[in-house]
């Protein structure tokens, strides 16, 4: 059987398609199941592991200093914006608070004597028995100890509030990834006592430097399964039985200008992140190049003595090498990539036993 002569030699590694499957990939006939050969722009894919991070990790701190009550949060539960995962107890606020409000009674009690002095100096004042001096000192009196009630009110105000900052309340909606003390523990202010992932969550990647120049922000990137799924590498015999993968379509988000440790660190938006685990690590696709390769689907391609072969619309057969998968995104179809043995315009069909 003559060998049809090579068409485009290609690198065997793992692809993205670029276009759906009709028309770039193949012209396919419904009811006789011919395919034609066209030649289609796929991006070669690099696989990197990215972990899953939240955009911004808040902390839920104690704004006054006490003994930790009615701790409510544990790591894992989801919180909103303003619930409160804890208690500061002080209990010297509530002995200020009484001492406080005795001062009031107090400087009530002297604005009340000082009102009845004010009432007899303005009778004396009227009749021409009275001095105006007296009259001014009895005001001034009135006066000083309406101002030191309106003084304590406020302070009295200002332990009133220290005692509802005791509520530790969470800064932002999101997931309580540790939590930092216990029950009966004492605090100062200003100490954690939770830190929460908001709920946005990226996928954040890091790629060697050489890659740098292929990451811009909308690119497209393949998302894996959860669970570090292995993979069979792109060439071989696994490559050869190994199916088109089923991945989600995630985007760069944001590409950062500064290099870490000689890598280049982007963020990627997914759906569905936050079921995973905050660090968990994700198999990543992403592009690192665009070149133009045939890709057929693969139960066209017959495997006979360790060979795979097409079968062309006239019944004859031609040896193909094949490379590794087109990964399946969303509604776009994968396939399989014909590194040698096909040409544009050439008409395949299915053939029987086709693996």
């Amino acid at each position: 059987m003559p060998r049809r002569p090579a068409g485009l030699a290609l690198a065997a590694t793992l692809l993205f398609a670029t276009g759906p499957l009709s028309g770039a990939l193949a012209q396919a006939d419904a009811d006789t199941g011919r395919l034609t050969v066209r030649a289609r722009a796929v991006e070669d894919l690099k696989a990197v592991f990215a972990t899953v991070e939240s955009v911004h990790e808040t902390l839920a701190r104690t704004r006054i200093g006490g003994t930790i009550a009615d701790l409510t949060a544990k790591e894992g539960d989801k919180v909103s914006m303003g619930q409160v995962v804890a208690t500061v107890h002080d209990p010297k606020l509530p002995l200020q608070l009484a001492a406080l409000d005795a001062r009031i009674q107090a400087l009530q009690a002297q604005q009340h004597q000082a009102g009845l002095e004010l009432d007899r100096a303005r009778q004396l004042r009227a009749s021409g028995t009275g001095t105006q001096q007296r009259l001014d000192d009895a005001q001034s009196a009135v006066d000083v100890a309406r101002a030191q009630i309106a003084a304590m009110t406020a302070e009295r105000a200002v332990v009133e509030q220290q005692l509802r900052e005791g509520a530790v309340s969470a800064p932002a909606n999101g997931r309580i990834l540790q939590v930092k003390v216990i029950d009966g523990a004492v605090v100062m202010p200003g100490e954690t006592v939770a830190s929460i992932a908001t709920e946005t969550y990226v996928l954040r990647l890091r790629l060697p430097e050489r890659h740098a120049r292929f990451m811009h922000e909308g690119d497209p990137v393949l998302v894996g399964d959860r669970g570090l799924a292995p993979v069979a590498p792109p060439g071989g015999e696994a490559a050869q039985d190994a199916k088109p993968l089923d991945l989600k379509r995630g985007t760069v988000r944001q590409v950062y200008p500064e290099m870490s440790g000689g890598q280049v660190v982007a963020d990627a938006t997914v759906s569905g992140l936050g079921d995973f685990f905050v660090g968990e690590r994700v198999r990543v696709y992403v592009a690192t190049g665009t070149r133009q390769a045939f890709v057929i689907p693969p139960d066209y391609v017959l495997r006979r003595f360790g060979t795979d072969f097409v079968r062309l619309a006239d019944g004859t057969e031609a040896p193909v090498q094949v490379g590794g998968p087109i990964p399946r995104v969303g509604d776009q179809l994968g396939g399989i990539e014909v590194l040698s043995g096909l040409r544009p315009g050439d008409v395949i069909v299915r053939p029987d036993g086709a693996r």
